[in-house]
């Protein structure tokens, strides 16, 4: 029986035993500080399997000792479902984020980002690609999607950082920022009733009111996932790939060259640096299922760490290394199966549009401060940079 997690979050280092029990105990038994005992995978066909095989379930854990990092036990909303009711909840909003639709949102995204580059600019070094540009870009994208008027995005985003607060909030008060963010979108949802707009918001509350397809706690909860998966994820990865790109200069000169290699460069980013701080949400197997490593029992939790699957040498060649040319490169770092990322074709857009515009605007792009001086965020989720102070021109 190993603790777990293994350790604490090293910037954006994977914890060697990731590794080691991969190789070696590919079905590893597992102790987190709270709740029942489960089990890990980390091999990238264990992992599909988990996110892929209808025996392995989300809803079976509602009301158990979920295994945990923390005392409270967040709500989670659509990621608490199965097939079939996740299916039709999947479906409502999968038109809000089409490659066709989400495309169309390039042009706000590129402006967006243009105008924070440019204020940069304007500034001059050094400045914060945390503050002054990974957050500010996909709070404006999702608040624009969702309807969320512009007096108020700094509440918003207050709420939405509590969501993936980990340890840094107690359970007492991570419950009362999810308590007042459900009680924003309410007021919000009555609102739409009463002034129906074009935004994904009001879309969603025709779905509940003129097709009844929706409860309204499923509505609510649906808008604040929409939240999570579109700002907080995309906020934190931004300043990090950027972090990665410095610290490996012959990918960012690669990348200078040849630009065309952007979305090649997010889909590696996406592989190579790893998320969470801590594991992934446990699914319940509901009868007895043969991994590669052995027989996960019926009614036992099980974590599967898609950053472990994505340095799989089975898969991966030299998955140590940071490739920005690689294919193929089946990564896992939007998840798989039923619960892929609902946004993942809005986060790719935001992303490629931030690397491209950051290339553009501001030539000479280096980091202000070495890198081991660099603040990194205590207690939270994601791992994410506190602040990340650069010059360039």
């Amino acid at each position: 029986m190993r603790s777990y997690p293994f350790g604490p979050a090293q910037r954006l280092e994977l914890h060697p035993l990731y590794g080691y029990v991969r190789e070696h105990e590919p079905l590893c038994r597992v102790r987190l500080p709270f709740g029942e005992d489960g089990w890990l995978v980390t091999r990238h066909q264990d992992v599909r399997a988990v996110y892929t095989d209808p025996r392995f379930s989300r809803a079976a854990g509602i009301g158990r000792d979920e295994p945990r990092v923390t005392e409270y036990i967040p709500p989670r909303g659509i990621m608490d479902m199965d097939p079939p009711h996740l299916t039709r909840l999947r479906r409502l909003v999968a038109g809000a984020f089409t490659a066709r639709r989400v495309e169309r949102l390039r042009t706000r995204a590129v402006t967006i980002a243009t105008e924070l580059a440019d204020r940069l600019v304007d500034a001059g070094p050094p400045a914060d690609l945390v503050e002054d540009f990974g957050v500010p870009l996909p709070v404006t994208m999702i608040c624009e999607l969702l309807g969320v008027p512009v007096e108020d995005r700094s509440e918003f985003r207050v709420y939405a950082e509590a969501f993936v607060s980990g340890t840094s909030l107690s359970g007492e008060e991570r419950a009362g920022y999810v308590a007042k963010l459900m009680a924003y979108f309410a007021g919000l949802v009555r609102r739409r009733r009463e002034e129906p707009t074009d935004d994904l918001l009001s879309a969603l509350v025709a779905a509940r009111d003129g097709q009844g397809r929706l409860s309204e706690d499923e509505l609510l909860f649906l808008a604040a996932g929409l939240l999570g998966a579109g700002f907080e994820t995309t906020a934190t990865m931004i300043p990090n790939f950027v972090f990665e790109l410095l610290t490996h200069p012959d990918q960012l000169a690669l990348l200078l060259s040849r630009r065309e290699l952007v979305p090649s460069a997010v889909e590696e980013l996406m592989r190579f640096v790893p998320l969470a701080t801590g594991p992934a949400i446990p699914r319940w197997a509901l009868e007895d299922v043969s991994l590669s490593g052995g027989v996960v029992p019926a009614g036992s939790a099980v974590f599967a760490s898609r950053s472990a699957a994505n340095r799989d040498p089975s898969v991966f060649r030299d998955p140590d290394t940071l490739d920005i040319t690689r294919q193929p490169n089946p990564h896992m770092g939007f998840g798989h199966g039923i619960h892929h990322c609902l946004g993942a074709q809005l986060a790719r857009l935001e992303l490629a549009v931030a690397l491209e515009v950051l290339l553009d605007r501001l030539p000479g792009l280096e980091f202000a401060v070495p890198p081991r001086d660099l603040t990194w965020r205590m207690g939270n989720a994601l791992r994410a940079l506190a602040t990340l102070p650069v010059r360039f021109g």
